[in-house]
């Protein structure tokens, strides 16, 4: 049987991954990165049992933990005081039902690794400074037009983010809302904190308007900070523009104080704002031999930790999609629709719960009250349908 040749447009960490679990079936993959290199912005991201499980079958287990942290579990406290509102356990139990590890780990650590493993594929090459300009549909294929030339593949798949190209060519231009939500990320070397101020947790303090989230990265040498605000005026979207400590301290003044210490050691140079924007989930992802995956279809607001685990098990559930049957490129058109059958609804609900959170997280007074009572007695309920899913059995069809 021929190998599928696959571009994807889009060369973070939904479009590696989605690399690699395609490489994985044997499929000939190229990826096209507008970029100079293949670099990550941002600071830390949490990935579950859900997607850490597609990255073990990769066979990138070690390499995570030689530079992950395995949190011991998560906890809610009261932005004031500090009371802890709920606490579940992960560590050695969430391996133990789910099946796979919990981490914490700095965004250009996950892309280093997943490029490096790239590299190694044979069915896999990399092209930065690559810019997709449009493509065009054949009978048997799509033409893909870039700064450097034009692709010839079976299949197209539309990994660049929430302003996709691949999406726009698709479905029309459609700009994306802004949430009313501002985004702080900052790093706070560890050794520049009192021993013990940060427990080996994913901590989020809810508090009126605002919320503020901190695990430890790099195997605990660094803590990760995620402070977010709601503001009117400033919508800018770039992961990459640089914030003012005074007025991260000033949107967060008479806060614990543990989060005072916190502010006090963060890093200058780590420290980035930008605006959350997010879609109203698509009807439709797929137009012929074309897709898409992670925020080009389904942007997620980081309110349940799931963006980067959804765009992970987009790739997994994908690829196994296109590679079943005796004729796969001929069956291209109806096994992209199946891959956006299967991922849509739970990829819906993920937008909408991480919606929804940004209101629970900001709630005062009364509803406060109600929502830290309703905690109490969750358990992990909440996270049994997240993290138990496999996106690489069948039965999850």
């Amino acid at each position: 049987m021929t190998a599928l040749r696959v571009v994807i447009a889009g060369g973070g960490i939904g479009g590696i991954s989605a690399a690699l679990c395609l490489a994985s079936k044997g499929c000939a993959v190229e990826v096209l990165e507008q970029a100079e290199g293949f670099t990550e912005a941002g600071a830390g991201i949490q990935l579950s049992p859900n997607c850490s499980r597609i990255l073990h079958a990769l066979g990138l287990e070690s390499a995570l933990r030689a530079v992950a942290f395995l949190p011991a579990g998560t906890q809610f406290r009261h932005w004031r005081h500090g009371r802890v509102i709920s606490e579940n356990a992960l560590g050695d139990d969430a391996v133990a039902r789910y099946g796979a590890p919990y981490y914490h780990i700095h965004r250009g650590d996950l892309l280093a690794l997943l490029v490096a493993a790239a590299r190694n594929s044979p069915y896999v090459s990399l092209v930065a400074d690559c810019r997709v300009q449009g493509f065009t549909q054949q009978n048997n294929g799509v033409t893909v037009a870039t700064s450097q030339g034009e692709r010839v593949a079976d299949l197209l798949i539309g990994a660049d983010g929430i302003h996709s190209t691949v999406r726009e060519a698709l479905w029309g231009a459609a700009e994306p809302r802004f949430t009313g939500n501002v985004a702080w990320r900052a790093l706070v070397p560890a050794r520049a904190l009192p021993a013990d101020l940060i427990r080996p947790m994913s901590t989020a303090w809810w508090g009126p308007g605002k919320h503020f989230v901190h695990y430890y990265v790099r195997g605990g040498e660094l803590v990760n900070c995620v402070c977010v605000v709601e503001k009117e005026g400033w919508t800018l979207e770039s992961w990459t523009e640089p914030g003012d400590v005074q007025e991260l301290r000033h949107d967060f003044a008479g806060w614990h104080d543990d989060i005072q210490q916190l502010l006090a050691n963060v890093a200058p140079d780590s420290l980035y704002k930008w605006a959350l924007f997010d879609r109203e989930p698509m009807p439709h992802w797929s137009q012929g031999c074309v897709t898409l995956l992670g925020d080009a279809c389904h942007p997620t607001l980081p309110f349940m930790a799931q963006g980067a685990a959804m765009a992970i098990e987009d790739g997994a559930v994908l690829a196994r999609c296109i590679t079943l049957g005796d004729k796969p490129s001929a069956q291209l058109p109806a096994q992209l629709l199946r891959y956006e059958r299967l991922r849509r609804p739970r990829t819906a609900r993920i937008q909408n719960g991480s919606r929804r959170n940004a209101r629970v997280f900001h709630m005062s007074g009364v509803p406060a009250w109600l929502r830290n009572r309703a905690a109490r007695t969750a358990g992990n309920r909440a996270m049994d349908g997240l993290f138990s899913y496999d996106a690489l059995q069948e039965e999850n069809e």
